[in-house]
């Protein structure tokens, strides 16, 4: 089967939706701490979902992951845990810089270093894409991605100042510039390595491809790999929030007087959705990586500027947006502009390069 880099675009822009939308059904759970939901969700995320849907699209699954290379599992582990890392310090770079500065940081760093370290690793980004017009393509469509994020940023820091005085004190209250930077930079690096175990598993999906299996799906075993490394992490935060904060006596409190009780069923069944939804990000997001041909690594860039989009646009139908002035919904709908704008470039320097 020949690439198809427009075809993957639209698999990276399901990503972006599921991605953008999978924390709506936690919104929806009541009365339940936050390590506990996210536990529950994180388990079919991280380990339910991915080895379902592996299993049932690769025949030989455990066989070719037992003959898999230790030094490749090792990579795509230790990757995964890193990645996990950055996406527990993600919720500090918002709490000592606010959603502009921190989006903008945070993402830049982890959209640019997702996208170029895997190809100057494997030593084709002097060679094959710099000096290349479709891989020149390819780069400008990076940097409309970096700019419409840190458009979108700066949309947040506006919408920031926006809010009433007092409003804005309590938002920004543990505002801290420097240990702000410090985080969103270890963030945004961190939260690249998601690629870079991906790129890592690349023997691994090759092995799959040639037992037979649909390219569209040659990802699903690394996937499982890599996102094992980001359970550990996950699983062993949530679990010492759950005693330090002692989250089950919590959830076994009485109601107090006048409050609905919580459907406990519904909240699980809202954690799996939850849970569910957020690994389809990664799902559709090897299925867009099988079609971008030679400038695979190109798919994390396409993946942040998709997640974006669809989270912004979620931020307008939940109506955070709300009571925002003219100019920030205009920087926010450039913003988004650039965004999309990125992912056509990017596709179109696929496309050139066959």
């Amino acid at each position: 089967m020949n690439p198809n880099p427009l075809l993957g675009v639209v698999f990276h822009w399901l990503g972006g939706f599921a991605s953008g939308s999978f924390y709506v059904p936690y919104r929806g759970v009541k009365r339940w701490p936050w390590e506990i939901y996210w536990l529950i969700g994180g388990v079919f995320s991280w380990i339910v979902a991915p080895w379902v849907f592996a299993l049932v699209k690769v025949p030989r699954l455990l066989d070719i992951l037992h003959g898999a290379s230790p030094e490749t599992l090792k990579w795509c582990v230790i990757f995964g845990l890193l990645w996990g890392l950055g996406g527990l310090t993600y919720g500090l770079t918002m709490r000592y810089l606010g959603l502009g500065l921190g989006t903008a940081i945070a993402l830049s760093l982890c959209a640019f270093f997702g996208t170029i370290v895997p190809p100057i690793f494997k030593g084709t980004f002097f060679t094959e894409v710099l000096p290349t017009t479709h891989g020149q393509i390819v780069m400008l469509g990076l940097l409309i991605c970096l700019a419409g994020i840190c458009v979108i940023g700066y949309a947040g820091h506006s919408k920031n100042n926006d809010l009433p005085e007092d409003k804005r004190r309590e938002t920004l209250k543990e505002f801290d510039l420097k240990k702000g930077i410090l985080v969103a930079v270890f963030c945004g690096i961190m939260s690249s390595c998601f690629a870079y175990g991906l790129a890592a598993g690349d023997p691994i999906t090759e092995t799959v491809v040639k037992s037979g299996v649909d390219p569209l799906f040659g990802g699903l075993a690394t996937l499982c790999v890599v996102l094992l490394g980001g359970a550990t992490t996950n699983i062993l935060w949530c679990g010492y929030l759950i005693v330090k904060n002692k989250s089950l006596a919590q959830m076994a409190a009485p109601v107090p007087a006048g409050e609905k009780k919580p459907n406990g069923l519904l909240n699980f069944v809202l954690c799996v959705l939850a849970g569910v939804t957020w690994y389809l990000q990664f799902f559709f997001y090897q299925m867009g990586e099988s079609q971008m041909g030679k400038y695979g690594f190109s798919s994390w860039t396409l993946h942040m500027a998709s997640i974006i989009i669809f989270s912004s646009l979620w931020g307008f139908a939940l109506k955070e947006w709300k009571g925002a002035k003219t100019k920030t919904i205009v920087l926010v709908m450039t913003g988004l502009t650039l965004l999309i704008l990125s992912t056509v470039v990017i596709g179109y320097g696929n496309w050139l390069g066959g």
